[in-house]
């Protein structure tokens, strides 16, 4: 399978590369919307503020090329502000309108613990809180990779689905929960980032694309 990383120029890409490279993935960083869109599956990378992002995506015609590929039913991945991105609209310094591929918004981790360190940095624990409905990665759902499990994080931002099935793991932050993954149908993203999080990490990114 040939995957795309969608290059939108502001994001750490070629760990992800490498990540694939690794898992013997041929793989392409790519802002080529003809690439994007031929590849057997794609991720959605990315650090930096939700309406940067959003203006280069728009920009570089990206959002709509987006928008084809996770209807086609082909493996998509989000990490970090990419699964951020995925949502209807953010609150992050300005009101601004996401891909809308999921219903849903992104808060700020300060507005629900004051009194906290934010960003949230390091390694947490993921629990898995629901399988999607209609989902047919199998082996995935049952991989036993997201049972208290720790992975990297480092954001300021959460996503609060507006479907509750929608939430796939959940993470608790000094007491407070939120949504560390979603899966919808063919659609997996996550807010820690499996190519930082060692084996583990590395296993979550060759079951899903597999």
């Amino acid at each position: 399978m040939k995957i795309a990383v969608i290059d939108y120029k502001m994001s750490n890409m070629f760990s992800i590369k490498n990540a694939l490279d690794y898992l013997g993935f041929e793989c392409q960083i790519t802002a080529n919307s003809k690439a994007i869109l031929e590849a057997g599956g794609a991720i959605l990378p990315g650090v930096g503020s939700f309406p940067e992002a959003m203006q280069h995506l728009q920009d570089l015609k990206l959002t709509n090329v987006i928008k084809e590929f996770a209807s086609s039913g082909k493996p998509f991945m989000g990490i970090c502000l990419g699964l951020q991105l995925l949502f209807s609209k953010s609150t992050e310094f300005i009101d601004c309108e996401g891909l809308n591929i999921i219903n849903g918004k992104v808060e700020n981790l300060s507005k629900y613990l004051p009194n906290e360190p934010v960003p949230h940095v390091g390694w947490n624990t993921v629990i898995q809180h629901k399988a999607t409905r209609n989902n047919n990665s199998t082996s995935f759902l049952n991989s036993q990779l997201f049972q208290n499990d720790h992975y990297y994080f480092v954001h300021s931002y959460f996503v609060e689905p507006a479907n509750p099935e929608h939430v796939f793991t959940q993470t608790s932050y000094a007491n407070f929960n939120f949504c560390s993954s979603v899966l919808v149908d063919n659609i997996f993203a996550c807010q820690f980032h499996p190519e930082k999080s060692g084996p583990k990490g590395l296993k979550i990114i060759e079951k899903f694309f597999n």
